[in-house]
């Protein structure tokens, strides 16, 4: 039976985690499924009770199971820890060492949250996109990187390095995930500047020649960011390195009216429960909130259509996460909604009350 490890993570993590676990129950009763689960360590949890932010042997038990699943990560209460053991270097640590080298994050309006975004209904309606971000090279692994101070005052560098294998596997896996959908690449660099971009570029345009059935588009970065805004429809697939696809994702997020509504999946070429699947770990796109932990007001979805993307991507389960994907939308377009959704004139639902709709939804099909 699937193993998989359960990172509750800090703020809303446990609540959210508590959430998609319960709907994965019902997957179990409804499609006779069996579930293992091994409930693990990270960020300010694992730096409370054990000092780290990650211990060794808890990345050790995830490389023993089939997929992973984590809530968030992070909050004020640790800002004044140094920088090597901060709650969020146990994310990095752990995607490092699983070789989590891809990111994908599918963003769709579902038709009855249009009025839900801050842009206009013509703008967002039919937007469905996935962005595949690089997630293991770039600037936020990239040596030198530290701070001095001498006599002309304080200082700091970054490095932003890339390797011709770790462009060529993430393009690659963008091209085969449009072949899935609509056979659209748009690969987002910054050419006219950056070395670096103008390695990807290259590498981009000579894995494109495998996929003749494929077309492909090159946009600078910065024209990315307003595209995204003023004609999102326009894009299918869209790729880039870590930075840029750090920064485009989260203003992606904004599309569907809520950071609350996405998952995220990163991914390994480490093969997958069964044949044509691969080994990941899973995460709603949102941070752990820490204002709202413990009152009932974070939004499940994120991470609950996370569970549904782990089913189908490292577990090969692909009708039950197609269910899980439509009580998820039947549930919201019915007006079964988190305060962050919620509209004039209809009651906000708790954390708990959506993954009891939503698993209801799933039992009852």
């Amino acid at each position: 039976m699937p193993r998989i490890a359960l990172f509750p993570g800090d703020g809303v993590g446990p609540e959210v985690i508590a959430e998609a676990v319960k709907v994965l129950s019902a997957v179990e009763h409804r499609y006779g499924h069996s579930f293992v689960y091994d409930r693990l360590a990270i960020g300010g949890d694992a730096l409370d009770r054990f000092g780290v932010p990650i211990r060794d042997e808890d990345i050790e038990a995830t490389r023993g199971a089939d997929a992973a699943l984590l809530g968030a990560v992070g909050g004020p209460r640790w800002d004044s820890v140094e920088s090597s053991l901060r709650p969020e270097r146990g994310l990095l640590q752990i995607r490092k060492a699983l070789a989590l080298f891809a990111n994908l994050r599918p963003v769709g309006v579902l038709p009855s949250l249009v009025a839900a975004s801050p842009l206009k209904p013509d703008i967002v309606a039919g937007v469905d996109l996935l962005i595949v971000r690089e997630l293991t090279g770039g600037i936020y692994f990239g040596e030198p990187s530290r701070r001095w101070t001498d006599e002309a005052g304080r200082a700091a560098v970054d490095t932003l390095p890339y390797r011709e294998h770790e462009i060529e596997r993430v393009v690659r896996l963008a091209f085969d995930f449009a072949r899935e959908r609509r056979r659209r690449v748009a690969s987002v660099d910054k050419s006219n500047v950056l070395q670096s971009s103008r390695l990807w570029r290259e590498i981009t345009d000579e894995g494109s020649v495998n996929y003749p059935d494929v077309e492909l588009e090159h946009v600078l970065v910065d024209a990315m960011a307003m595209h995204l805004i003023k004609s999102p429809r326009r894009f299918d697939v869209v790729v880039t390195e870590n930075m840029f696809g750090d920064i485009l994702t989260d203003e992606a997020s904004v599309l569907p009216g809520s950071i609350g509504l996405l998952p995220s999946a990163s991914l390994s070429d480490q093969p997958g429960a069964v044949s044509g699947t691969r080994f990941g770990l899973y995460e709603p796109i949102h941070g752990s909130a820490p204002d709202i932990a413990g009152q009932g007001k974070a939004n499940p979805a994120g991470t609950i259509l996370s569970a549904a993307l782990m089913l189908r991507r490292s577990l090969g389960l692909n009708a039950a996460a197609s269910a899980i994907e439509s009580a998820v939308a039947d549930s919201v377009n019915a007006g079964v909604r988190t305060p962050d959704i919620v509209e004039p004139g209809m009651s906000a639902v708790t954390t708990a009350q959506f993954g009891d709709e939503v698993a209801n939804r799933i039992e009852s099909a």
